[in-house]
């Protein structure tokens, strides 16, 4: 087993968790403004406010803007916009605990992708660790084949191509700049942000009220109630995946990545004192059981 540099492991927990705290926290705001505008408005302003960021941090010398393969940085951050698009439709349309639940399958999806497309040998132990996974996921998402909805697939969508994304990060982006990663993602959402406003301005649907029309809404102005949480979604998001590069820089990565699953805690945490949401018993399992699992696969890739 790999030993773990003390003083590094504790800067990459301690790191970690405030990345978790920051995201855990800022993620319960997407309810909020679902009401009021759109996917694509939404993710084409704070791509507009965070990209001016990224670029006054490259220049100042903490990063480059520029990409040293910029098809694999593309392929890797489209990906990964896709699996945020179905994670922020699942904020939008469940409560926070079964969005994070999805989401954090992706370690499942990873042992299972490794071994079924890769020709890599993951071990009895982790396939264990993948059937206890997605029985807590469904735990979570009250999952039933009867009353399987658009809704309830979100999550798991999200978790398989988050977990896509990783292998695609750890495969042929290892070496490339943070500031170039996040500002490729903002680029890529500012795209598809427009273009899908441009495409409802011409087909005109019917947009139900309320979060229902969270993805058919197309551009609303004035706004004014949901800039905050906007502005506060974009610079929330920088500050948190910049502690989560931070973490996996400084540390071991099956040793921070344990540290992920706390975003349990500060997301259930603040969905409860923001708005009484409160996971019952066996979701609080079935979360038990995706932690449990996703620390069982960390340990065994240590």
């Amino acid at each position: 087993m790999t030993t773990v540099n003390t003083s590094n492991a504790k800067a990459g927990a301690i790191s970690m968790l405030i990345a978790m705290a920051v995201i855990g926290t800022i993620d319960n705001f997407i309810s909020v403004l679902a009401g009021e505008i759109g996917m694509w408005q939404f993710q084409a302003l704070r791509s507009v406010i965070a990209l001016p960021i990224l670029a006054a941090l490259a220049y100042v010398g903490f990063g480059t803007l520029k990409a040293k393969s910029f098809k694999w940085v593309f392929i890797r951050n489209l990906v990964m916009s896709i699996a945020i698009l179905f994670y922020f439709s699942a904020l939008a349309f469940l409560p926070i605990s079964a969005a994070l639940a999805g989401l954090l399958t992706s370690p499942i999806w990873v042992v299972l992708i490794t071994a079924l497309f890769r020709g890599v040998s993951v071990g009895p132990i982790r396939y264990v660790a993948v059937s206890i996974g997605f029985a807590g996921t469904l735990l979570v998402l009250d999952f039933s084949w009867a009353d399987m909805s658009f809704a309830s697939i979100l999550p798991l969508c999200s978790g398989l191509i988050y977990a896509i994304a990783a292998i695609i990060t750890r495969d042929y982006c290892a070496d490339e700049s943070p500031i170039s990663m996040l500002a490729m993602t903002n680029a890529i959402n500012l795209t598809m942000g427009c273009i899908m406003l441009g495409v409802l301005a011409v087909i005109d649907p019917v947009v139900p009220a309320g979060n229902d029309g969270f993805l058919v809404r197309g551009w609303v102005w004035p706004m004014e109630t949901a800039w905050p949480w906007v502005v506060l979604q974009s610079i929330g998001s920088l500050i948190g995946v910049g502690f989560i590069i931070r973490a996996y820089q400084i540390a071991e990565a099956s040793y921070v990545a344990i540290f992920e699953y706390s975003i349990f805690v500060f997301g259930l945490t603040a969905a409860f004192l923001l708005v009484g949401d409160v996971p019952d018993m066996m979701q609080l399992i079935g979360i038990g059981l995706i932690v449990f699992a996703g620390g069982l696969i960390a340990f065994r890739l240590s």
